[in-house]
């Protein structure tokens, strides 16, 4: 499955537009990370914690997404966006969005 935040896909020719499919995953914080981001906040630097939960909140967030895709038949998902959004406090929700297509197997030049 081809994901890419293009609108199109160099010298591949889209067949058919599947239209939106997405996938989301809502993340609530741990209370281990909020105790080490809380020192962090004092000298400063890279939240690790809250670094290392976005990250598997958004891959959580694509492969749903990417199932959405397969399910309706694409072998691809085109212009995809992330957005996120406070759910409660402390939780925040994670939302991948795209468009699934259909893309020709070979280059459109051949």
């Amino acid at each position: 499955m081809l994901i890419s935040n293009m609108e199109t896909v160099p010298d591949r020719a889209i067949i058919k537009q599947l239209g939106l499919v997405q996938g989301s995953t809502v993340r609530a914080k741990h209370l281990g990370r909020d105790i080490m981001a809380g020192f962090k906040n004092i000298v400063g630097g890279e939240l690790v914690g809250y670094t290392e939960l976005m990250s598997e909140a958004r891959d959580e967030a694509t492969q749903r997404m990417i199932k959405q895709a397969q399910s309706v038949g694409a072998n691809a998902v085109l212009n995809v966006r992330f957005a996120t959004s406070s759910v409660a406090q402390g939780a925040a929700e994670l939302f991948a969005y795209g468009t699934a297509v259909v893309l020709a197997d070979g280059s459109i030049n051949e």
